[in-house]
């Protein structure tokens, strides 16, 4: 919705379309004329409102007879408000928004009017270079309102148990679990690889809640914790929550469940 609100901007009215609606629609079939990459959004956008519109002529929400047995023919389910920002979405999936908003900013005095926020020499490339980075993403996983239900997956339910399970082992829900973990030269016991396993995923669960937000983390930051001990590598991560900022270091050892002798 931001980004059309963006392309609307003082928008021409011939690039607008003077009987059209759907002025975003007319944008990008307009530029869809001159520029490849927009010109196969447009074709992909069309099948899409095709399929939507045969979903809505079955009668009783029936799948046409062809859609058995193939997996190239599904019909995507888009809610309304998918279908409201189809144009927008599509470029964004199909990971080719940033270059269609791009080229319409070195060819805006054909769009825009001189005052429009795509003609702007700063705020224009600022647009396209800030696109590059959510069109870079896998959007495999979109949420629908029928997937509020069954979302998480059923690993991360076995995930969330398992850590839920190291705190529920504990006297107190504020104590933390020990992190010692000994290392044995025999063959080996899985009550110590549990252990070892949720002491990892605990040291996770440190470095990414649902209570803190994740700004920065690097990995191997070097720390030295006394002047005659050698600097120990570890993980270094920023987290912000509701009212402060919170800086964590945890040696690589712990993050990978395997202390060893060392102390």
């Amino acid at each position: 919705g931001v980004v059309e609100a963006c392309l609307l901007h003082m928008l021409k009215r011939r690039a607008a379309g003077f009987l059209r609606t759907d002025k975003v629609a007319a944008l990008f079939t307009k530029v869809g004329k001159t520029y490849a990459i927009a010109g196969d959004i447009c074709k992909k956008v069309q099948e899409l409102q095709q399929q939507v519109e045969s979903r809505k002529n079955q009668p009783n929400g029936q799948e046409p007879l062809k859609r058995q047995g193939s997996t190239t023919s599904k019909t995507p389910v888009l809610t309304p408000q998918a279908i409201k920002h189809i144009w927008v979405r599509t470029a964004l999936i199909e990971k080719v928004l940033d270059k269609i908003v791009q080229y319409i900013v070195d060819n805006c005095s054909k769009y825009y009017e001189k005052e429009a926020l795509l003609a702007d020499p700063v705020c224009g490339p600022i647009l396209a270079s800030l696109l590059v980075g959510p069109c870079a993403l896998e959007y495999t996983k979109l949420k629908t309102a029928d997937h509020y239900w069954t979302d998480p997956s059923a690993d991360e339910l076995v995930q969330r148990h398992r850590i839920h399970g190291v705190h529920s082992r504990q006297d107190s829900p504020s104590k933390r679990p020990a992190l010692g973990i000994r290392k044995r030269h025999s063959s080996g016991s899985t009550s110590e690889d549990r252990f070892a396993a949720s002491a990892r995923e605990y040291v996770e669960s440190l470095h990414q809640n649902s209570r803190t937000h994740l700004l920065y983390g690097k990995n191997n930051v070097l720390v030295q914790p006394k002047d005659d001990l050698e600097a120990i590598p570890g993980y270094l991560s920023l987290h912000q929550s509701a009212d402060s900022l919170t800086l964590k270091w945890t040696p690589n050892q712990l993050m990978n469940g395997t202390l060893g002798d060392s102390e």
